[in-house]
Formats: C-alpha cells, structure tokens, sequence
C-alpha cells in the first residue's frame, strides 16, 4: 500500500534508497536511449522511455532532497561523455525531468530555500550534528576508527550527556547519513581507502570505454560510470552501502554491465589485419619458451625475425619449425640485439616480444582489429599477465602494460645492456590494449634468483659506464627500502598475496646488488694503482 506522509510518497519500503536508485536507473536508461533510437531498435526505444518515465516518477514522489545534488551533476556527466548524437537529446530529457523535480516538489524546493534562508527542519539539522561527532571520533582513531559499536556507543553517551540531540537514537546512532564520514570513523583511513577503491575502480574500467568506437560499447560504459558517480553524491547525505539494497544494487549493476560491455568489446574485435607486421625476438637457449612463443605470434605476424645470441640448446632448430629468418650472432646487451632485429624487419608495423611472453587469443585479435583499418594510435603497450608459482600476478611491478607493438618508421632501440626501451619520436600517440601478454618470466626459484643477479649486475655495469658512482653501502640499502615500498605496497603488490610478498623482496634484493654491484666497482676504481711517471 502506498500513502502520502510528509509530501513524499510510501509503500513497503524506504522511500530514499528507492528514489535514490529509482533516479539512477533512469539516468541509465538515458544513457543507452539514443544508441536505441539511432540503431532504430523502435521496441527497445519505446520500452526505454516507458522505464525511464516511470523511474523519474518514481524518484519524484519518493521527495528525496538529495536527487536534486546528484541528478544535476549526473546528466552534466551524461552529456559530456556522450556523443554528439546523443548529448541534445539527454540534455533535453534531463533538463526537462530537473525543471519538474524543482517547480512540482514542493517538500524539495521548501527544504533548500529554507537552508538558504538559514532555517532547517530536524532530517537537515540532525545529519550536522551528526556529521560533526562522527569528524571528532575519526579525529580520535584515525587508522582503524572507533568500530560501529563505539560509533553507536559514543551516540548514546553524547545524548545521555546532553551533548548530542535525543533525535539522534533511532536516526543516526548506526550510521552517519554520509559514507566517507561513516567509514572514517567506524574504520578509519584504511576503511576509507577501501571505500574509495570500491567506487574508483569501476568508474576508471568504465570511463576508459567511454569513447569506444561502437556505440552500444560507449553507451553502456557510461551508464556504468554513473553508478559509482551516483553513489559518491547520494552518499553525501546517506550512508548507503550500510544499507542492504544500496550494495546490493550496486553489486549487481556493476557487475552485470561489466560482464555485459566486454562481452560487447569481444564481439566488436572482427577486423581483418591490413597493416604489414614483422614480430622480432632475441632468443639464448629459450628451447622450453621459444615454441609457445612463436606459435602466439603467428595468427598476427606476416614475418618472424628471430635473432639468436649462440644457444646451446634446441632454441635454433625449433625456430625453424616458424621461420626461415633467423639470425645467429654474439651477445652485445638487450638493447643493442633487438636493434639488430629491428633493423631486419621489413613491415610497416613490428612487434617486439621475449621469448618467455606469449600473446593470449584475445590479445591477438585485438591486434589484428586494430591493424585493420587506419590504427588509432602509433604504438601500443600490452598488458602483461605475469605468472608466476601457479599464480598471475596482477599488481606490484608485474601490473605494467610494456610497450610492445609500434610503427617501424624513426623507431630504434636504446643501447642498454638491460631494460632497453623503445624510443619513439616526439608526437607519436601511444595507447593501452586490453587483450593480456602471459608473461612467464621464471621457470622455478633458482631460475629467479639467476637471472635476478644477473640483471642486477648488468644494471650496475650499465650505470657505471654512464658514469654514476657510489661511494657507501648506505644508498643501496636505501634503494632497496625504496623498492620494497613502491613495490609491495604503492603499487599494491600484497594484493597478490604470498607470492606477491616473494616477488617484492626478489626486487628488493635486486635492487640493493645493483647498486651494491655499482658500489665495487666505484670502490675498485678509487683503488685502482696509479703508474708511476717516467723519468
């Protein structure tokens, strides 16, 4: 049954997380009409007017106040990440439905001139009082906050006191009407960080989608990101995921639309490679990697160069099998061997991998789609899947997207012994695939430990010729501390559980024999005997 108390419309539930959610499923809606309409998918249009209708009403009669600061800040969103096409037609929609919330509610409207006039009813007034503990109590704890029972139990004393407004039991003495208040003070700067994860994490996946090139991708990711946006603003006068409905709501949306729009993305990846493409590899007894490895690139390369320093094992005869383009020489440093292979590609494009990455079937697509019509950028970077002990490793240095695929013309390799790079020329435009690049970097824990010495030393052979020095054993320790913090925990290598914290102190240890390496040879040096001057 449904009533009227109060100006605002109830019924079995409560009437501000349904027109809270109410409006947000219609600035949704919104967001994917005119993909309908310009498909002319006249069923799909006509059902999505009816929906958006009936939701607009919906969140109208429920008289919630704070629809007024979300709506007007959603459909701005709305029309700046829509297209053309689609921004008169939301901004006419939305600026109608914004004019008739204001000049046909009059609980909203009296609500917000009375603020403005300095005079506020007991919801307004009781959510500052409650707002100002809930800072005091953060300010009291602030890494873990005082816990939900001492948020309700400082409630109850501050009213008991006299300090606090007896309004508050039954109101607020469970949560503080605002989320990141509520979550500073019951969990602190860590709650708040998880808090803050949970709604940027959706929205950044989304935006990066916004400006998809097929427009069903683009309209359904901006309707994703008006979810988190929506619970940002209603969360600055609700406390909405400490109710059941809000997270239940957002649980399923975001992960509806998710599965939904890459789905989508999946689906768009038929586009037939028109670019000419030459994949270089550098290989030195890569006999267990090399097959896999080449395999990966066939669907994506119309020449394979693979240049070899020597191998003592099957990796020359295994190539073979793949191309007849294979190149036997000595050992100059990464970067000066993959400038070899580079200077043998012939295509216009080139795609430069290690013998221990393998392109994922996805990734390969997503290549060949790109190639397919005129690229959208001039070099690519393709994000690595790192695995390791059983486990792909998605944070720490392992969350990188190296750059790997890129248009020949004025490119070249730096001359670095290690961790080379691809030097493009001013103004070219990079971008981010999504597809993954398996990255098997260690066979077992001895081969970590081997082939992290052995980079650690040539890093420190590398800086030495540039002419860097070190005279004490302090810089490298703290350079290790350094890494270890960047490692495990600003780029969030704990994420990655047990092996996560095993990699962050490979890196340490790593780090701190590169320049330990640099520090003997600094300190050779300052040894060395001078000759003595003839007479």
């Amino acid at each position: 049954m449904w009533g009227v108390s109060g100006g605002r419309a109830e019924g079995a539930t409560n009437p501000i997380p349904f027109g809270n959610l109410s409006l947000l499923l219609g600035t949704m809606l919104l967001a994917v009409l005119p993909v309908l309409r310009r498909e002319r998918l006249w069923g799909g249009a006509l059902a999505a007017l009816a929906a958006i209708f009936f939701a607009f009403t919906a969140a109208y009669l429920s008289g919630t106040r704070n629809n007024l600061i979300a709506f007007p800040v959603l459909l701005l969103f709305l029309i700046i990440a829509g297209k053309p096409h689609q921004r008169w037609l939301s901004g006419a929609l939305g600026g109608l439905t914004l004019a008739l919330f204001v000049g046909l509610d009059s609980r909203m409207s009296s609500g917000f001139s009375g603020l403005l006039g300095g005079m506020v009813d007991n919801g307004i007034q009781f959510r500052f009082d409650i707002w100002q503990k809930a800072l005091k109590l953060f300010l009291e704890a602030p890494i873990l906050g005082v816990g939900s029972q001492g948020y309700a139990d400082a409630i109850h004393q501050g009213v008991a006191s006299g300090n606090l407004n007896e309004g508050l039991i039954g109101c607020c003495d469970n949560h503080a009407h605002n989320d990141l208040l509520q979550v500073l003070a019951t969990r602190g700067l860590l709650g708040a960080l998880s808090w803050s994860l949970l709604l940027l994490i959706p929205f950044v996946q989304f935006a990066r989608l916004t400006r998809h090139e097929n427009g069903r991708v683009s309209a359904m990711a901006t309707a994703g990101c008006l979810i988190p946006l929506a619970y940002l603003l209603f969360g600055l006068t609700e406390a909405t995921f400490m109710r059941g409905i809000y997270l239940s709501f957002y649980l399923l949306t975001v992960t509806t639309l998710t599965y939904v729009v890459w789905r989508t993305v999946a689906e768009n990846l038929q586009g037939r490679r028109e670019q000419y493409l030459s994949t270089i590899i550098i290989t030195y007894n890569e006999a267990d990697n090399i097959r896999d490895c080449l395999a990966s690139v066939q669907p994506v390369s119309d020449e394979i160069i693979v240049v070899d320093s020597g191998s003592t094992d099957e990796t020359v005869t295994i190539a073979k099998e793949f191309t007849d383009n294979i190149t036997v020489t000595d050992w100059p440093g990464f970067g000066l061997q993959k400038q070899r292979a580079l200077e043998q590609a012939s295509g216009d494009w080139v795609l430069s991998i290690d013998a221990d990455e393998r392109l994922t079937s996805y990734l390969a697509r997503e290549i060949n789609h790109e190639l397919s019509h005129q690229p959208r950028a001039d070099a690519y970077k393709l994000p690595w899947a790192v695995t390791l002990y059983g486990k792909r490793l998605d944070f720490g240095r392992s969350g990188r997207a190296p750059l790997r695929l890129f248009r020949r013309e004025g490119v070249r390799f730096s001359d670095a012994m290690v961790h080379e790079k691809i030097l493009l020329p001013e103004g070219r435009r990079t971008v981010t695939l999504r597809g993954r690049l398996t990255h098997y970097t260690h066979r077992d824990f001895g081969h970590a430990l081997e082939k992290s010495a052995k980079y650690a030393w040539l890093g420190a052979q590398e800086r030495y010729r540039k002419g860097r020095r070190t005279k004490t054993l302090i810089y490298p320790t703290f350079r290790a501390i350094v890494t270890f913090v960047q490692v495990y925990i600003l780029r969030l290598g704990f994420l990655d559980g047990p092996v996560g914290f095993l990699v962050a102190m490979t890196y340490t240890q790593g780090a701190f024999n590169k320049y330990a390496g640099l520090w003997t040879l600094t300190r050779a040096e300052s040894t060395k005997p001078r000759g003595k001057t003839a007479k």
